[in-house]
């Protein structure tokens, strides 16, 4: 986009939901079998990678930062497509703080992604003055819970 072309209004910045993901892997056992599906979701335009980065919490409760490497043994640099993803939303701060939740002798992986594919109904609803007020995750653990239930009130039919 050109300066002549520059949006008039933050309403007219096309751009989707950002979300972040701290995923803790206990023991720092990483296999990787989630990467390609990352990837995948980036190639289709479904998401953009805003930041990556990757922590260890040692057995004495330090957080360590982790470089994008190997990090399933296989011999195969991982996400080398994403190295370099630092946005600037995601501070040292937040680092350790994610890295804090961890148990000790854990890895993770902390993803913070623009939702693309939902950027053109964001944008309309910001040009047509809505704005977000709540949002949130139903962990898997309750929708589990809640389609096993036999209490009537915590499905639906719909």
């Amino acid at each position: 986009m050109s300066v002549d072309q520059a949006p008039s209004s933050t309403d007219d910045i096309e751009m989707g939901p950002v979300d972040y993901i701290v995923v803790e892997f206990p023991g720092s056992k990483m296999t990787g079998e989630g990467l390609p599906l990352l990837v995948d979701l980036v190639d289709r335009g479904l998401i953009r990678i805003l930041d990556l980065v990757f922590v260890t919490k040692d057995l004495d409760g330090v957080v360590h930062g982790i470089a994008v490497a190997d990090l399933d043994g296989d011999g195969e640099l991982d996400l080398a497509v994403f190295e370099g993803a630092a946005s600037g939303l995601l501070s040292d701060d937040d680092i350790v703080e994610a890295g804090e939740v961890l148990q000790s002798g854990s890895s993770a992986g902390i993803l913070v992604y623009e939702n693309t594919w939902a950027a053109p109904f964001a944008t309309a609803i910001r040009r047509g003055g809505g704005q977000l007020v709540a949002s949130g995750r139903i962990p898997f653990d309750a929708l589990v819970e809640a389609a096993t239930s036999d209490d009537p009130s915590t499905t639906s039919d719909h």
